[in-house]
């Protein structure tokens, strides 16, 4: 069971000291969602981005197959990290398979994570991409942790 392991402080202080080092875009990305999975001490943390032809793409993943980072997409509105994307809306599951949108993608690994919450990060009201944290268990995420 994920927890705030750190707190939102911590956290926050650790993405602005990340986002301000002189690091390249994959670099950075990948730091992101590893102090993400380690603040919330979750077992997967990865990044979407959307593509200038609506694809999401894993971009960055902390615990899923590395070799399916830049490999695997969705469509706008396709699978659980589709939709977010598509409504601009945050979506908590406590198992994420049983949902009736959710898309596999076996060369993610993911066919072991119950818990699911993706947020999508958005500018301007625009959806950029789709930050998403996974656990094992099947479990609820708390509010707060949505919010962080």
């Amino acid at each position: 069971m994920s927890t705030m392991v750190d707190g939102p402080r911590v956290l926050l202080r650790n993405l602005r000291e990340t986002m301000a080092a002189t690091l390249g875009s994959q670099e950075r990305l990948d730091k992101i969602v590893d102090l993400i999975a380690h603040s919330m001490g979750a077992e997967v943390c990865s990044f979407y981005v959307l593509r200038d032809d609506a694809a999401l793409e894993l971009f960055a993943t902390h615990g899923l197959n590395p070799d399916a980072v830049h490999m695997t997409t969705l469509r706008l509105g396709e699978g659980l990290v589709g939709l977010i994307a598509a409504e601009a809306e945050p979506l908590s599951l406590e198992d994420a398979p049983s949902h009736p949108a959710f898309a596999y993608r076996a060369e993610t690994g993911e066919d072991s994570y119950h818990a699911f919450l993706g947020v999508p990060v958005l500018r301007s009201g625009q959806t950029l991409g789709v930050l998403v944290v996974q656990d094992l268990a099947q479990r609820t995420f708390r509010e707060e942790e949505a919010e962080a």
